[in-house]
């Protein structure tokens, strides 16, 4: 069944030709909204979220809850203004909100909670 799925452990957005896309929250390396043209009548915000293996998830904005958002506000460093931005844009943009900071050895160091 298509939707997202938001829980402690991961997000999944299973899509409407049964392919999954998955990102747990301990893996998480980046975060991204996306922003389109294409509103207001249809979806034109997307968080996406990278896995420190290249893999994610895209949630567009209308899965997005109030907890999923706070989640993602909690990240160390999280840019609050970015998402603001987001909001009001009406064109093709992408804006990096949080990235994972990386260990004084180059490794990413932060795991999410």
């Amino acid at each position: 069944m298509a939707g997202v799925e938001i829980n402690d452990t991961f997000v999944r957005r299973t899509l409407a030709n049964g392919r999954v896309e998955e990102v747990a929250w301990t893996e998480l390396a980046e975060v991204r909204l996306i922003t389109t043209a294409d509103g207001p009548f249809a979806e034109d915000v997307f968080f996406v979220l990278i896995g420190a293996t290249g893999k994610g998830c895209v949630v567009p904005h209308s899965a997005a809850d109030t907890a999923f958002l706070a989640r993602l506000q909690a990240l160390p460093g999280f840019d609050n203004d970015k998402v603001v931005e987001a909001m009001l844009s009406t064109a093709d943009r992408q804006f990096l909100v949080w990235r994972r900071a990386q260990s004084p050895d180059g490794r990413r160091g932060y795991r999410a909670n």
